[in-house]
């Protein structure tokens, strides 16, 4: 058990709130522990001066349970140490020089100092934000004149190809501002829209304009100044890792080789450069020869990039930065993005792109948030898969949650598919029971979409997925968007709608902490609640095909002793003579409970 014990005084164990609060966590093994007290002082104070104040278990994954707590630090020093009191009975103190059962022999944490500038900050919208993700060249074609050569019938008849073009652009977007209104989004997010010859705009010709075929600047800033007319704000996406091979730099090292004042922008392993079959130059991927990778630790690549940065900011007043290939370049340019960024304006939004466990980028210093693939991919496992149980799911979500500051998690952009991954719903129809596999598939889709809006940081919609649109991975999941509302999935847009407005009505789902309520493995159960400023939400996620009646503890003292479930409008009563609650759930179904 002693071996198990796990603290430092840094992110995500310890970390500030503000000025004078800290955040404390600390590891141990699974069902070892009765209780854990963090034992505190102020770093200058004599020894012998520390308080004890008891840790909250917040928290279980497969091998660990984890404990947390606030302490208050008026003069925003600490010194302090860890008892924990196991099942045996034994008092055991942790400290900096590790477990004992001597309080002197494990010595003392220090949190030296909450300076003003180590405290991480996240924009104060982030939180609230309900994000649309757009694909322009298949979200809707609002201007024929601008169509590329060979654009295709918009159908969902036929696979796209990599290549295929359909004619999205600004002005359809501009147009259907008003169905985003209506489906409760407040922030919308571009793939790339700058010059560059494929359809998905991630090998940039030039960083300076916006492509012809989706408009010109004079268009972009018309639908930044309609979309806040609408309350929304719009993020751009940055390809900083890589430049496109007709990029102006890129093509004079192709025509001038080692003579070309560009070369370092690169990384060219000889010269003459070839392209084909092998190129001779790093690459995003693997050998995507049109997609050359930017040297980041070339000065003057970096004053281009921030200056790119700061241009579209400036002339456009975007509201921030999805970073592209966030985790392969240098963390050092990201710090120098951040400053110039936040120098502008600390509520400008950098999300970078990370598809794995993403704690360094997330202390501050970086970004505000990344794209919680980690995230998805639990959803994923419990709700399309089904791979995994209720307990095991909540392992995954514990997990994730203690790998980060709290700054983070309430700004974490929690995503079910994106223009990289296999539509959500097609996963769903992929893991379903043997019947009816359509019906079930699109009930565990829409009982995942209420886990999501519930649950901490920032939903993420994926164009097309609020109506049920299907595809495989890239490039089948970039299929136009449908607007036939006959084609559409009503039920599936009126979730959508009922959950964004929930959110908007309930700071609670924006601003509030996540705590377990329940687990019931058997009937594949589970309810969390979130509480912040005196209010509270409790929610249960029901994954079964069978209809379920929980008998579970009230998740607090109801006034009038009843509860409202504000997703389905009905009305329960607790047991005031057990404080037990009877919830009648239907298969796959979700109550949002509230006093």
């Amino acid at each position: 058990m002693l071996e198990s014990i796990y603290h430092t005084n840094e992110a995500p164990y310890a970390f500030a709130l503000n000025q004078t609060h800290l955040k404390v966590r600390i590891r141990m093994k699974k069902n070892a522990t009765l209780s854990c007290s963090i034992v505190h002082a102020d770093r200058y104070h004599s020894p012998g001066t520390e308080l004890p104040q008891e840790m909250e278990k917040v928290g279980f994954t497969r091998h660990f349970d984890y404990y947390e707590t606030m302490v208050e630090l008026p003069k925003r020093r600490l010194r302090y140490l860890f008892m924990v009191r196991t099942r045996e009975g034994n008092d055991v103190w942790y400290g900096e020089r590790g477990a004992s059962m001597h309080r002197a022999e494990a010595g003392y944490f220090h949190f030296s100092y909450i300076c003003d500038a180590d405290i991480p900050q996240v924009p104060s919208w982030l939180p609230e934000a309900i994000v649309y993700q757009i694909f322009p060249d298949r979200f809707r074609n609002g201007d024929l004149t601008n169509d590329p050569k060979g654009v295709q019938p918009w159908t969902q008849e036929d696979k796209p190809e990599s290549e295929s073009l359909f004619g999205g652009d600004i002005q359809g977007i501009i147009e259907k501002l008003p169905y985003l209104a209506e489906l409760g989004v407040n922030t919308i997010y571009l793939t790339p829209i700058f010059k560059s010859p494929s359809n998905h705009k991630y090998d940039v010709t030039d960083y300076y304009k916006i492509d012809p075929s989706f408009g010109d600047i004079g268009l972009l800033k018309l639908l930044k100044w309609s979309a806040k007319q609408q309350g929304m704000r719009l993020i751009l996406d940055a390809v900083f890792n890589h430049s496109g091979d007709q990029f102006f730099a890129f093509r004079d090292v192709l025509d001038s080789g080692d003579a070309s004042p560009y070369k370092d922008w690169y990384h060219v392993h000889n010269f003459p450069i070839v392209q084909k079959p092998v190129p001779s130059y790093e690459t995003f991927s693997h050998a995507e020869s049109t997609m050359p990778k930017l040297n980041t630790s070339n000065p003057k690549v970096v004053d281009y990039l921030l200056k790119v940065a700061r241009y579209w900011i400036e002339e456009v007043g975007i509201d921030g930065w999805r970073l592209d290939v966030a985790n392969e370049v240098d963390q050092q340019f990201w710090r120098q993005l951040r400053t110039e960024v936040k120098g502008i304006s600390s509520e400008l939004a950098l999300i970078g792109e990370i598809m794995h466990q993403a704690g360094p980028w997330l202390r501050g210093d970086q970004f505000d948030s990344v794209m919680n693939y980690l995230f998805r991919e639990a959803v994923l496992d419990f709700f399309a898969r089904q791979t995994v149980g209720a307990t095991r799911f909540l392992e995954e979500i514990v997990q994730i949650q203690m790998s980060y500051t709290d700054q983070a998690n309430s700004a974490m952009l929690q995503l079910l598919g994106s223009h990289d991954t296999e539509r959500f719903l097609t996963s769903c129809m992929k893991g379903g029971w043997g019947w009816n596999k359509t019906e079930t598939a699109v009930a565990r889709m829409k009982l995942a979409v209420c886990f999501q809006f519930t649950y901490l940081g920032m939903p993420m919609i994926y164009y097309g997925d609020e109506v049920g649109m299907t595809g495989e991975t890239d490039p089948d999941c970039r299929k136009p968007m449908v607007w036939e509302s006959s084609e559409q999935n009503g039920e599936m847009l009126a979730l959508y709608r009922k959950l964004a407005a929930l959110r908007k009505r309930h700071i609670v789902l924006t601003r509030g902490n996540f705590r377990l309520w329940f687990v019931d493995e058997a009937r594949n159960a589970f309810g969390f609640l979130r509480e912040y400023d005196g209010k509270r939400v409790a929610v249960i996620i029901h994954h079964s095909p069978n209809p379920q009646e929980l008998v579970v503890t009230a998740p607090w003292t109801a006034s009038n002793n009843q509860l409202s479930d504000v997703l389905n409008e009905v009305e329960y009563v607790v047991s005031v003579s057990d404080s037990c609650l009877t919830v009648q759930l239907p298969a796959f179904g979700c109550a949002i409970l509230t006093d």
